[in-house]
């Protein structure tokens, strides 16, 4: 059963009252051993593998069951279903020990009054992205909120919940380094700038993984220019080895061009349709000649 609260979410000033809010948790044994067992029959009831949970979190074992109730509720009055739940804290276990008051709440807080994104929007998310709840909001999530909004994710480009992901990166190790790789291409920063925004994707990609390996095949094997990576930055979206190459390769055995979007937004059957008609109208005009 999936816990809503009754009131909206609560600001640092009326967190004392939504305590008041949360239904009492059940009384259990003073046993130690069978307080214990309850423990693990909730997590396990939530699906979270509770020999990992042990191990990442010590203090889970001496923590009572009215904590893991408690975290369980506030991110229930979140929206979260408890699947959606389980799954977070299984890839977290730490938050099983976590103050929702003092840990939890205020990430909430951030997401609603400084991101600004709508309540039914921080659900999704949290789903998209659970690391944002481990993530302190002043040294982690502010500060590249604040980068993020100067580099233009404002007005129509503001964060959603698809795109809140990019507030758990480091700006100095993990942003920069995409954009000075992309400047260092030789695009201008303002270009830059405004591919990111129209393709948001291209911040979580490994410049080592991604971007150079891509680049080097666009530059050096397809003799590509620049000016078309500005207009189509999803190139760097697409799988270099599954769909990038096998088409490029395709194309230069039957001697035809293709943009990049042309070649890489279609399914393989739309591809080859086009292929073919593509080396009909070429087999057509070499008739004529």
């Amino acid at each position: 059963m999936i816990l809503h609260l009754q009131i909206p979410f609560p600001s640092r000033h009326t967190r004392n009252t939504v305590k008041n809010h949360v239904s009492p948790l059940p009384t259990v044994t003073r046993d130690s051993g069978l307080k214990f067992r309850q423990k693990l029959l909730f997590l396990q009831s939530l699906k979270v593998n509770t020999t990992k949970a042990l191990q990442l979190n010590p203090n889970l074992r001496a923590a009572p069951l009215s904590t893991l109730h408690s975290i369980t509720q506030c991110l229930s009055s979140m929206g979260l279903g408890l699947s959606a739940i389980g799954r977070i804290l299984d890839m977290y276990p730490q938050l099983l020990t976590a103050d929702p008051y003092s840990d939890i709440y205020p990430i909430f807080d951030f997401l609603l009054h400084t991101v600004q994104l709508p309540f039914p929007e921080i659900q999704k998310s949290i789903t998209r992205c659970p690391r944002i709840l481990v993530s302190d909001p002043e040294t982690q999530l502010k500060p590249t909120f604040d980068f993020l909004t100067e580099l233009g994710f404002v007005g129509t480009n503001k964060l959603t919940s698809q795109t809140t992901l990019l507030l758990v990166s480091s700006v100095e190790s993990t942003l920069m380094p995409k954009i000075d790789y992309l400047v260092g291409l030789g695009i201008e920063f303002e270009e830059v700038r405004n591919m990111v925004l129209r393709s948001p994707g291209l911040l979580t990609f490994s410049v080592e993984n991604n971007y150079k390996p891509k680049a080097e095949y666009f530059l050096k094997e397809m003799n590509g220019d620049l000016e078309e990576i500005k207009r189509f930055p999803q190139y760097f979206s697409f799988s270099l080895d599954r769909k990038i190459k096998p088409r490029h390769r395709l194309l230069m055995e039957h001697g035809v061009f293709m943009s990049l979007s042309a070649m890489l937004k279609v399914s393989d059957g739309e591809f080859n349709v086009r292929l073919l008609e593509k080396r009909l109208r070429m087999a057509q005009q070499e008739g004529r000649l």
